[in-house]
């Protein structure tokens, strides 16, 4: 195995910019931040850059172009501008090109609500773009972990050479709340992941290929623009090529890419936010699924059912792709209740998917009128489910449960 180093944390942040509520406030603090902390007091200078673009489509394209030359970037927008991105975060994904995408979520689909809350972006965020992709999501469920998940989300795109998409939402990003101190580590070191510098091209024994996986993990080597004056050249390219970037319509070297990025997707289980488990007092065979701003009420839910008798273990999502632990969770019960905010249970469909999970032993809670979910709706639905009843949506709910 080669041995590597990061490349040193040089190059200015960048964010790339299209305003869309609730999103509009992640890059006005943002601004906030780099004006005291980004700006050089002796010279004025600063080492920031954000751009405000003519729409969604040029605010990904410049975070995405200043991550090929070196640069930490991001953006950030909500579900309509998801969907307009869709394109250039498949380029990203198949070109291997690091991006931020903060994707604060509210009720769709079209323009739906924009002042009201959702978690109705998460397929859409995981398939994002046409052909065979899959992203990493971030699932924070708190201020803290907004600001801790959004300096990991950096570290995780660069280590994997992928997109990396933070889904918080609306009762996150726009409304108050009670929050941990947030904290910086002075001494933390950003992991900018396989870069080659000109010294490691020259002591390359062989050919560099940007494409070539040498190490079996799915991460290939990369090197900045300009790195070296002849060594280290290659196209980024968003059509088939073979490892060494020459541009290809040949059918294996396409396979052996694309089971590359699933190996690279292996690769990333063992580097994103693991579950956390939070057990009953007492043994069950019920369980309960919940991720990001669902969790306080979620866990709420689960004191309130104790009290009554009825227990069940918890597991909160923190990150797609699933570890092993959430398979194993799944497998441990013989039913298991998935919360969240949306319509269509697409925690849930994922998980079937991913995880092939027969539907049945999943059941879906859902709730997704716009405010965000409370304990006592959680309670009461839980508890007509485990006494034999159907947890249906709020649309189909009987009088008698409020949200």
């Amino acid at each position: 195995m080669r041995r590597w180093r990061s490349a040193p944390s040089t190059a200015a942040p960048v964010a790339g910019w299209y305003p869309i509520t609730p999103s509009t406030s992640v890059v006005e603090e943002f601004e906030k931040y780099c004006g005291r902390l980004r700006i050089d007091p002796g010279s004025g200078q600063k080492k920031f850059a954000i751009a405000q673009a003519e729409d969604e489509l040029a605010a990904i394209g410049i975070a995405i172009g200043a991550c090929w030359m070196g640069a930490r970037a991001f953006t950030a927008t909500s579900g309509p501008g998801l969907s307009l991105m869709s394109e250039f975060l498949g380029l990203a994904y198949f070109a291997e090109v690091p991006v931020v995408l903060f994707d604060i979520q509210r009720a769709g689909p079209s323009t739906g609500m924009p002042t009201r809350t959702q978690q109705s972006d998460v397929l859409a965020a995981a398939y994002a773009s046409h052909g065979d992709t899959k992203h990493v999501l971030l699932f924070p469920a708190t201020p803290k972990e907004c600001f801790d998940m959004g300096a990991l989300s950096f570290d995780l795109a660069d280590r994997l050479q992928t997109p990396v998409i933070v889904l918080s939402d609306l009762d996150l990003g726009m409304n108050d709340n009670l929050s941990e101190p947030l904290h910086w580590d002075d001494s933390r070191q950003y992991d900018r992941g396989k870069v080659l510098s000109a010294t490691q091209l020259d002591e390359l024994s062989g050919r560099f290929g940007r494409y070539l996986d040498v190490d079996g993990d799915g991460i290939c080597y990369r090197t900045y623009p300009g790195t070296h004056p002849a060594k280290g050249s290659f196209f980024t390219r968003g059509t088939s090529r073979d490892e060494y970037a020459v541009y290809t319509e040949d059918g294996d070297a396409y396979q052996r890419n694309m089971e590359r990025l699933l190996g690279k997707w292996e690769t990333a289980k063992s580097l994103v936010p693991a579950p956390e488990f939070h057990p009953a007092r007492k043994a069950t065979s019920d369980g309960v699924l919940f991720f990001g701003t669902s969790t306080a009420s979620t866990l709420e839910a689960l004191d309130l059912l104790r009290d009554e008798h009825i227990h069940l273990d918890g597991l909160r999502i923190c990150a797609f792709p699933f570890s092993d632990a959430v398979l194993e969770f799944i497998d441990a019960h013989d039913r298991i209740f998935v919360i969240e905010q949306n319509r269509d249970g697409q925690l849930r469909k994922l998980l079937i998917g991913e995880c092939e999970i027969n539907p049945r032993k999943l059941q879906a809670l859902t709730y997704y009128a716009g405010m965000p979910i409370t304990a006592r709706y959680i309670r009461d639905a839980i508890r007509s489910g485990v006494g034999g009843g159907q947890v249906v949506p709020l649309r189909r709910q009987t009088a008698g449960v409020k949200p």
